[in-house]
């Protein structure tokens, strides 16, 4: 009896061990935690993205002439028509530009354009002031610059790890968080981890601290294109982790041990 009654007090010791290896801390969970001592008078301004390496932008001309944009706005056919009560045409779309390794893109009529490291206004002024000399004196030509292939990737310990196309093409790093659906209850909110590449292709992993406040005034604290947030897990997932695949193994050979005491005391007494 008393064997027996030493593997059941085991085998309970072993259950509460595991219960209390997945309970955790929740004191760092909470986000701005210092938010009323912060200064904010430094975040007071408009973040604009600046086009890099890679990117794929669209470039639109609009004068009040059409035909004397037409030149600078290059189209693709799409393999559809569209169909009207008179005649049918093939519905076309404005082309891709891809900036190079340099930050160049080739423009039509003007030829090579250095619009790396320029926000999308710098870009729509240069590009305004190398078509002006093609066009007459009474166009006043007006260029849209947009970057539809504003990317930024999410993974690790969130609810819904992905990549996300940004198209406002600005996110905040709380923002990118929110689209993957935050942070699951085993991430690291003090040490979310930023991957970058800058124009010259280098790359750097930065940290910051969610529980901090003053991380609307980080300069990581809006996302550039293409870049990648890991949240990484707690220590708790971690023994969780080792628990989940060992569990089956405890219990059964928990309950065989059980059953082998029950059956040797039943034999013996």
């Amino acid at each position: 009896m008393k064997i027996y009654n030493k593997v059941l007090v085991s085998f309970f010791v072993v259950a509460a061990a595991m219960t209390m290896a997945s309970c955790g801390s929740t004191k760092d969970v909470a986000y701005f935690q210092n938010s009323k001592d912060v200064d904010l008078s430094n975040s007071q301004f408009l973040y604009d993205a600046r086009i890099m390496p890679k990117d794929q932008l669209t470039i639109t001309v609009s004068t009040v002439e059409q035909d004397a944009a037409v030149p600078f706005n290059l189209t693709v056919p799409t393999p559809y028509t569209v169909a009207t009560s008179r005649s049918s045409y093939s519905q076309a779309m404005l082309q891709m530009y891809l900036v190079d390794n340099d930050g160049n893109v080739n423009f039509p009529i003007v030829g090579t354009l250095h619009l790396g490291g320029l926000t999308k206004a710098e870009a729509e002024n240069l590009i305004q002031e190398k078509i002006k000399p093609y066009m007459s004196n009474a166009q006043n030509p007006i260029v849209t610059v947009r970057m539809p292939g504003y990317q930024i990737t999410v993974m690790g310990e969130v609810t819904r790890p992905g990549t996300f196309t940004v198209s406002r093409e600005k996110i905040t790093i709380l923002e990118a968080l929110a689209q993957a659906g935050d942070l699951t209850i085993y991430g690291v909110r003090n040490n979310v981890k930023l991957i970058r590449e800058d124009a010259q292709g280098r790359k750097a992993i930065y940290e910051m601290n969610l529980n901090d406040a003053n991380i609307i005034n980080s300069p990581y604290y809006y996302l550039q294109q293409n870049d990648v947030v890991y949240v990484t897990p707690n220590k708790v997932k971690a023994q969780n982790s080792s628990v989940g695949s060992m569990t089956t193994l405890w219990f059964s050979a928990t309950s065989i041990l059980i059953s082998l005491t029950s059956l040797l005391y039943n034999i013996l007494k």
